[in-house]
């Protein structure tokens, strides 16, 4: 199959001279929408005309308006069945595209349904018995309902895959599938994802029709528009660095990402307790309180959502200003796709991870993936709090003046100088009475991290080198360690950096951590922390020396 790629510049033109109706160029007018992004320039054009469409494209490019205002353009509302379908990864998004379709389609009075599972099948059915145009769902549940006879998709002429790499990733394939078994292959198709890997290219081969294939070539990656920054932080006293940083940064709205769901729920009672409005986002949550937790982030009642990677899945919400890794990912693609949540639309953002000294080598991973500097910013101390504050009190005060509204008050200073008071004194105490907030926000003590200096390569053979040459007995270890054998040795060139570096790599601990390493003819025994041991034979498939799978066990 020949596919036809165009690469997208950055040029603009006005909706109107996509070829929309006058009335759907309104509606997104009426939403603010000035001028058509890359992408719904180049898509809109291509689904008008007829063609299958591959968009790779980001989150936030703009791609629910390239393929659903085209959409609209061609639908024919016979009230005859289903006419188009999207197909989203997560309930979230369903919603999401469902949303917009009805805003770009109020002029047409057009009948969309979201359908996605954790939520009854009675209202879905009814809905659909009473007739919809546009059905946006997630597999699992779309299966369901044509399986149960409620769906019916035999009318469909649209049909979009939206995010097609996250559905694959989540194990969609088989679904997916199934669902398009049932669609007439005289259909229109685009599908839309982040990349292309071989199991779209697949799907496409299979599925679409001489598709055209548009890639969105900007001159900044998404993490470009955000400023990547780390503080070097004691485990034990991330809360504390947390709630420093909130103090000097001008967060109007923060995602802060923890490892686990107890961790989110710990972090949200903590902030709270600071005054700091902050919900969990995890997957204890049912769906309609997502949906309410979301919809209170949304709409600034909440100024911090604390998330888990799996409860964020899917999340789309503009303005987000910073976005807090408060555990280190372990996936340098993880990393992307949490702080791809800020710096959206054109808008910058702030990226802050809470590093610890043992993580410092996973940054650099991370900054080799991502071509971006991540660049360290001191813990803000005492002072500099303290002088940020009264800054801010300041400039309210300033505002106030300008303003002139406090005649009730300005009586109030009156009747105390009347009675004696000090004017000077009374304004300091009205200031140390609007101060009071203060003592909710107590700013906790950090002690200095204990950084170890990251060896060059050299040093880190010599070291090795030295161990290696040291006479020890198999069987004696150095208080704290565990032996462990290693499938390689003298016969196949294996060197002190070759055990140090893949062990430290593939198990995830610092390699200035490993003790005594003896390499032997046919094998190598070598002295790993016990606190590591777990780690390190969990990996043991997974061990390369120079593309050369080894095993690491128990000596």
């Amino acid at each position: 199959m020949t596919i036809a790629t165009e690469t997208i510049a950055s040029e603009q033109s006005a909706f109107s001279e996509l070829g929309l109706k006058p009335q759907l160029v309104q509606a997104v007018t009426n939403l603010g929408y000035i001028a058509p992004t890359p992408i719904q320039s180049r898509i809109i054009p291509l689904i008008l005309e007829g063609h299958d469409v591959i968009a790779q494209s980001q989150t936030g490019t703009g791609k629910t308006a390239a393929f659903m205002l085209p959409i609209l353009q061609k639908l024919e509302q016979d009230r005859r069945g289903v006419k188009a379908l999207v197909l989203a990864p997560t309930r979230e998004l369903a919603l999401q595209v469902a949303k917009a379709a009805i805003e770009y389609g109020s002029c047409m009075n057009v009948r969309v349904l979201a359908v996605y599972g954790g939520q009854p099948y009675s209202p879905q059915i009814t809905r659909l018995r009473q007739g919809v145009d546009i059905v946006v769902g997630t597999p699992g549940r779309l299966l369901d309902l044509i399986e149960k006879k409620a769906l019916n998709l035999s009318s469909v002429e649209n049909l979009v895959l939206d995010e097609a790499d996250e559905m694959l990733s989540m194990g969609f394939i088989e679904d997916i599938e199934k669902i398009l078994s049932t669609i007439p292959p005289e259909r229109q198709t685009a599908l839309f994802s982040a990349t292309i890997s071989q199991q779209i290219g697949n799907i496409a081969n299979k599925y679409m029709r001489t598709p055209k294939s548009v890639i969105i070539k900007s001159a900044h990656l998404t993490v470009d528009a955000i400023e990547h920054r780390y503080c070097l932080v004691n485990r034990d006293e991330k809360l504390a660095v947390l709630t420093r940083l909130f103090e000097i940064e001008k967060i109007t709205s923060a995602l802060i990402f923890v490892r686990t769901r107890v961790g989110t729920g710990e972090l949200v009672n903590e902030l709270m307790g600071r005054g700091i409005p902050a919900e969990a986002l995890n997957g204890d949550l049912s769906q309609q309180t997502r949906e309410q937790v979301l919809n209170r982030f949304r709409h600034n009642q909440t100024t911090v959502l604390v998330a888990t990677d799996m409860a964020a899945r899917g999340l789309d919400i503009d303005n987000i200003s910073h976005v807090f890794n408060y555990d280190l990912p372990e996936d340098p693609e993880l990393y992307v796709h949490r702080v791809g949540r800020t710096g959206r639309a054109g808008k910058t953002g702030i990226a802050i991870t809470l590093l610890t000294v043992p993580e410092q080598w996973r940054l650099r991973r991370i900054e080799g993936f991502t071509k971006q500097v991540i660049t360290r910013m001191p813990i803000p101390t005492v002072e500099e709090i303290e002088a940020h504050r009264e800054t801010q009190l300041l400039e309210q005060i300033v505002a106030c003046l300008q303003q002139d509204d406090c005649k009730k008050e300005s009586k109030i200073v009156a009747k105390l100088v009347e009675m004696g008071h000090d004017t000077e004194l009374v304004a300091a105490m009205a200031l140390k009475l609007a101060r009071g907030e203060e003592k909710q926000r107590p700013i906790a003590p950090v002690n200095p991290v204990r950084e170890a200096r990251a060896p060059k390569v050299a040093p880190t053979l010599k070291r090795a080198k030295t161990r290696n040459d040291r006479k020890s007995a198999p069987g004696a270890t150095e208080k704290g360690m565990v032996r462990m054998t290693l499938s390689a040795g003298k016969s196949q060139g294996i060197r002190p950096a070759d055990v140090v570096g893949t062990i430290a790599y593939y198990a995830n601990f610092p390699g200035v951590t490993i003790g005594q390493i003896r390499i032997l003819e046919e094998h190598t025994l070598v002295d790993i922390p016990q606190r590591f041991a777990a780690q390190a034979l969990a990996k043991t498939n997974k061990y390369k020396i120079r593309k050369n799978s080894v095993t690491l066990q128990l000596a």
